[in-house]
């Protein structure tokens, strides 16, 4: 080989290479293989619960009491599951760039919230036990990836509960 068809070698090769190791990314212990592929924040990421085009979005849908804690019920676009794409369910005195593991890359102080794949329903623990809210009347929800990482700050979701405490 010569010059540019080295080169193009070199290229599909390391194309290759990148392919393979995205295709191994977020496969968790559950045995299930990836089945899609979605881009977020300029990364690409394969895993059957990968988030849509338009974002991993979760709504809370009602919330009750449930003895001294609170029951959330919600709707997300994702199926979701802790060892990839999940929930991170905190009190609005953080915001969602706070509840991630890379809060300190995004210029914020890290806050507490609870990573789960509770799914349609939570009760609250925790850092988000009603025992840890300050002085907060409101609970919020966003997608977090399998480095409890937020994916993307600005989807968030939150629910007053002031008449609940």
């Amino acid at each position: 080989m010569h010059g540019r068809a080295r080169v193009r070698a070199g290229l599909l090769l390391a194309a290759g290479l990148l392919l393979s190791l995205v295709a191994g990314c977020g496969e968790g212990d559950k045995g299930s293989s990836p089945s899609t592929t979605a881009v977020e924040n300029g990364s690409a990421s394969a895993s059957e619960n990968a988030c849509p085009v338009e974002g991993c979005k979760i709504t809370i849908t009602n919330v009750v009491k449930a003895g001294h804690e609170l029951r959330l019920t919600w709707k997300a676009n994702f199926k979701p599951d802790e060892s990839r794409n999940h929930i991170h369910v905190y009190w609005d005195i953080y915001t969602a760039d706070q509840v991630s593991n890379d809060a300190a890359s995004r210029g914020v102080v890290q806050g507490e919230w609870v990573p789960t794949d509770a799914y349609p329903e939570y009760v609250t623990e925790g850092a988000t036990s009603v025992t840890k809210r300050g002085g907060s009347t409101t609970l919020c929800v966003t997608a977090g990836d399998s480095d409890h990482d937020v994916i993307n700050s600005k989807i968030t979701n939150c629910y007053d509960v002031a008449d609940l405490l």
